[in-house]
């Protein structure tokens, strides 16, 4: 018997794997922890092998878990665009979307062509800005959708998108002297990163010194690979000319959220691109 994925399983793996616990998961495909539980045993049947390495913290993806999600994304995508347009759905509206500026590249070209193409009616207007901006702009209505960074919180909600690692980095051939102040590019204000480098080095009384302070990445990362001085970065987003360095305070994890105006109009434009960005987007 030849072997067969099916989509709801596929959506609730994709849900478990962005969002790191059954629960959180549960919620967000609206079963009961012992029904995705059961999705997954059904899954892993099909696709031979554990997918899943689950404790008491967390859950992670095993090889074959990645091989699957990285695989299967379009598909859930696809096959959505297809029910939609056999259903001769047409919708049309506008939406605002907030996005910080280290995130931007990511979602303007994986995310939103698709979401342009499958529903043309759509006007996005895309505004880019520091984290703590953009929470503060959703909150006084004058976003519809927004993406921001903020410290991880011990329960995560349906809300997180994913967990970021933030890491120390130089350039390759940076090297940190210890008797002299710790040289950063310090990312614009308000900035969750900014303060965490900040407060971090003040609470380790390690002096620091502003080499660079801008509100773009690409600047910040140029700055880095130069050799000039350090910065906080996502584990995930360490390039070839950089590396890890070590020797400066611990950075706790932060999680990266979605987060939409619940005080203005909710339609259904600004659902469906909050769940192409929860499906889709990735570190």
């Amino acid at each position: 018997m030849s072997t067969v994925l099916d989509i709801e399983l596929l959506r609730t793996f994709h849900a478990i794997a962005r969002l790191g616990r059954f629960r959180a998961a549960a919620e967000y495909v609206n079963r009961s922890p012992a029904a995705v539980s059961l999705h997954i045993q059904r899954l892993e049947a099909a696709a031979g092998g554990r997918l899943l390495e689950r404790d008491n913290q967390s859950v992670t993806l095993t090889v074959l878990g990645k091989r699957l999600l990285a695989s299967t994304g379009e598909l859930l995508a696809a096959h959505d665009r297809i029910i939609d347009e056999i259903k001769g759905k047409r919708l049309a509206g506008r939406v605002v979307l907030g996005i910080p500026d280290e995130y931007a590249a990511h979602v303007i070209h994986d995310i939103l062509p698709d979401f342009s193409t499958r529903w043309p009616d759509v006007v996005l207007e895309v505004k880019t800005a520091p984290s703590l901006k953009l929470r503060d702009q959703i909150a006084r209505g004058k976003l519809d959708v927004a993406i921001f960074v903020q410290p991880a919180h011990r329960s995560r909600s349906a809300n997180v998108l994913t967990l970021t690692t933030p890491v120390w980095v130089g350039s390759t051939t940076f090297a940190l002297d210890a008797s002299r102040p710790v040289p950063l590019a310090l990312y614009a204000e308000p900035c969750p990163y900014r303060l965490a480098m900040t407060d971090a080095l003040e609470a380790a009384e390690r002096k620091w010194r502003v080499v660079l302070d801008s509100g773009s990445t690409q600047v910040i990362k140029a700055c880095v690979e130069s050799g000039l001085a350090v910065t906080l970065l996502d584990r995930a987003r360490v390039t070839a000319d950089m590396r890890v360095i070590d020797g400066l305070p611990h950075v706790a994890d932060h999680e990266v959220v979605l987060l939409r105006d619940d005080t203005g109009r909710a339609t259904e434009a600004i659902d469906l691109l909050a769940t192409a960005l929860r499906q889709q987007f990735r570190l």
